[in-house]
């Protein structure tokens, strides 16, 4: 219970100046008159004056409230390497302990995880949530438990009411090791050097070291070993194998004694794309498909097109001079022999052998193609006679033999129960022009069909005429060969009886044998969206085995996909945490990063307390190595220094809450007014005696 004097006017203060001041001018008066009885005045005045006021007693009925001591606990992802968390539990167990040993005081623990995405140690966010939960008149100390590392100092409250601790956890002989890739692009050109800045640096108490191991994956395949010098920054040029995405995987082995692996990797993820596509098309004789040909190819204005066309054979006579048949000789040595390596694509539309390409220079294509080239046969009639392109030194790579027999009649083309598979034919039928009937594609007939034998390594995914095969794929060597049984492909451009895709088809036909990624038979790939993948597993086979997900801390995750589309099989899947991820079944492998390989939390390692010294300062409070020793907990005025050898301090806030408050007038107000009344008759009685 405590009391004081309050002051509750019956009137304004402006109206009760005013009348001070009328009665001090009275009293004047009667001083300067000599009445007697002024003395006597001047103390009914003020005891009017002092009514009118109305003095009162306030008496409070106050309940002490306890004092409040803030303690945010990190548990990013940072502060669960080495012994930290051993750390952090002792040093929470200690200060709970010491809290619970003090009076009238009280312990609010704030528990911090990983942000969300990359966000990192987002410390000073859960600081200023803290604080507003609690009444800041009653906040008598901070406390953070952290290794120092964070990611929100500008969103740390502009002013912290009580001293602020940091008990740093950390070691001084903690040391580690990080891989940086620096001005990694999206995209590239494909055949042009790009070039990525490494750096290898060590962090905190590192061993002397000169040289490290580096090693470099691309999609998952076999790494290549190199040796780069530490903290320096190494320029790299790579060259991208394929077109599509290129995961490229660079690591280095994990030292004894460093702190985590989790930074020693790195992902980068390039999009390569092709500035042109050279592509050589070589026509054997005048038809009416060889325009549609070169239409097609010419309307997309990333090819670059040669066009090899035969329009005399040797064997016509009709008397007209060589020289006034061509300005110069084509530079078919050139083509076939010295540059045919620069070609992406070679196109033969109904070629024969005439002895005009001498059977060296289809002998060199052949060497192309196990080279890594691609070659494409639209084959006609002459596929099928004895002057066929297939019984030259090229018939060796090609996946389809001639019978020699050609049916001369309409055929509707249809995909293969492998087509439907295979990601060059695969949902063809959604670009029909128009719907089907009688389960038929709703594209046009074709009308000529040369059988053709397969080779047994060749995959079948287009039928014809009597359901023989009409578009065959193999891959020869390192390169491919597609082989169209028919040269009525050009009935589909010409919008034939609605036409069909053979834009479509040409274009998947190129980046399947210029093995673009996403036509692939057999792969493996990821979708990410945040921290949500898409696992896409493509197959020629009936169905796929399960996929093992290896997570940035080496743990293992099985799971089963779910075919939605043939030869396609689809799962998504919420990744725990940002890193790197490897997924393997049992042919394929693929790595994924999901926001960087090495987030945030393992930029920096070494733990540190350099970015909260101001905070600190501005409360008197201060940083307590836990390697040290645990502090105790002292109380300190406002003011002081709230931290010392062992010990932090706290300032209790003596916070209280009022219960009740009563309010009794001084002077009631009939005793004020006896009283004054007999002030004013005594002085007038004392001048009426005068």
């Amino acid at each position: 219970m405590t009391g004081s004097v309050v002051l509750d006017p019956l009137v304004p203060l402006v109206v009760l100046y005013v009348l001070a001041g009328i009665a001090a001018l009275g009293l004047a008066f009667a001083i300067w008159r000599g009445l007697l009885g002024w003395a006597l005045r001047a103390l009914a005045a003020i005891v009017i004056l002092g009514a009118i006021a109305n003095p009162s007693l306030q008496q409070e009925d106050r309940a002490a409230l306890s004092d409040i001591v803030v303690a945010v606990v990190d548990e990013s992802a940072s502060q669960r390497i080495a012994d930290r968390p051993d750390q952090t539990a002792d040093a929470l167990a200690n200060l709970q302990s010491e809290i619970a040993d003090r009076p009238n005081t009280e312990l609010r623990v704030v528990t911090l995880g990983d942000a969300d995405g990359d966000g990192g140690t987002q410390l000073m966010t859960a600081l200023s949530e803290a604080l507003s939960e609690e009444p800041q008149a009653r906040v008598a100390g901070m406390v953070l438990i952290t290794d120092g590392r964070l990611h929100d100092l500008e969103s740390a409250p502009p002013i912290l009411p009580a001293p602020l601790h940091v008990l740093l956890t950390g070691r001084d002989s903690d040391w580690d090791r990080r891989l940086v890739v620096q001005n990694a692009p999206a995209f590239a050109i494909l055949g042009e050097p790009v070039t990525l800045t490494l750096r290898i640096e060590d962090q905190g108490a590192a061993p002397a070291t000169d040289l490290v191991d580096l090693t470099i994956a691309i999609d998952g395949g076999a790494p290549l070993a190199f040796q780069i010098p530490v903290n320096e920054d190494i320029e790299l040029p790579i060259d991208l194998p394929h077109g599509g995405m290129n995961v490229m995987q660079f690591a280095t082995p994990v030292a004894e004694g460093e702190l985590t692996d989790r930074n020693n990797e790195a992902v980068v993820q390039i999009n390569g794309v092709r500035d042109r596509l050279r592509v050589l098309l070589v026509s054997g004789e005048p038809h009416a498909g060889e325009r549609t040909w070169r239409n097609l190819l010419k309307s997309d204005s990333s090819v670059d097109l040669v066009h090899f066309t035969i329009l005399r054979p040797p064997e016509k006579q009709d008397g007209v001079p060589v020289n006034e048949l061509s300005l110069i000789a084509f530079p078919t040595r050139e083509l076939f022999l010295e540059k045919v390596d620069e070609f992406d694509l070679i196109i033969f539309d109904r070629y024969k052998r005439r002895g005009i390409l001498p059977s060296i220079y289809l002998e060199n294509i052949g060497t192309y193609v196990e080279n890594g080239g691609a070659v494409l046969i639209a084959a006609g009639p002459d596929y099928a006679s004895a002057d066929s392109i297939y019984r030259s030194p090229l018939g060796a790579v090609l996946p389809g033999a001639p019978t020699a027999r050609v049916y001369e009649e309409g055929f509707t083309p249809l995909i293969s129960d492998l087509g439907q598979r295979h990601p060059v034919t695969t949902g063809l039928e959604a670009f029909a022009p128009t719907s089907g009937e009688d389960g038929l594609p709703g594209w046009g007939r074709w009308f000529r069909h040369v059988e053709v034998t397969p080779t047994q390594s060749a995959d079948v995914v287009m039928t014809g005429a009597n359901d023989l095969p009409l578009l065959m794929l193999d891959r020869i060597g390192e390169g491919r060969v597609a082989l169209m049984a028919s040269d009525h492909s050009w009935l589909w451009d010409r919008g034939y009886e609605g036409g069909g895709p053979q834009l479509e088809l040409l274009r998947r036909l190129a980046h399947w044998m210029m093995k673009e990624p996403e036509l692939e038979e057999e792969a493996l790939w990821v979708e990410p969206n945040g921290l949500t993948m898409r696992i896409i597993r493509r197959t020629l086979d009936d169905t796929t085995g399960p996929v093992t997900i290896i997570h940035p801390d080496g743990t293992e995750t099985i799971v089963d996909l779910e075919e939605v589309s043939p030869g396609r099989y689809e799962l998504l899947w919420d990744a725990p945490e940002v890193g790197l991820y490897r997924l393997r079944d049992a042919e394929t492998e693929t790595v994924i990063a999901l926001g960087p390989a090495a987030p945030r939390e393992f930029e920096q390692t070494i733990a540190s307390a350099t970015d909260l010294t101001d905070l600190m300062a501005a409360t008197n409070g201060g940083v307590t190595l836990i390697e040290g020793g645990l502090p105790s907990v002292r109380a300190v005025r406002a003011g002081r220094p709230a931290v010392g050898n062992g010990w932090i301090g706290i300032t209790p806030r003596d916070a209280y809450r009022t219960a009740d408050v009563s309010v009794t007038p001084i002077l009631p107000a009939w005793a004020a007014l006896l009283l004054a009344g007999l002030l004013v008759i005594g002085a007038w009685l004392r001048e009426g005696r005068r």
